[in-house]
């Protein structure tokens, strides 16, 4: 079985950094395009859940205190959603 590791050139590092490496070398109308869709997705999910919240709930400090008790879930969930980036990007550069 291959062996992977995140310091390997050829194969290897996080979701992260190939996210990124394909963000700054691919055609950069695609990549403005799926930055922009990244945003008003952001957005538009910001404002439904600010519909939902009572009037004196701080959808910041939800965040922040949503981010640090499900630590797990989330960074796992960021690094679905770097390769679902990454997947979308080059799709489209094809």
């Amino acid at each position: 079985m291959f062996d992977f590791h995140e310091d390997d050139d050829l194969f290897g590092g996080t979701a992260e950094k190939k996210y990124f490496d394909i963000i700054f070398n691919a055609n950069r109308s695609v990549v403005e395009n799926e930055l922009s869709n990244n945003l008003r997705r952001m957005n538009a999910l910001e404002r439904l859940l600010e519909e939902r919240l009572e009037e004196s709930e701080d959808l910041e400090k939800l965040i922040i205190t949503h981010i640090a008790t499900n630590i797990d879930t989330v960074e796992a969930e960021l690094k679905n959603a770097y390769i679902a980036g990454m997947g979308d990007i080059l799709t489209q550069a094809e």
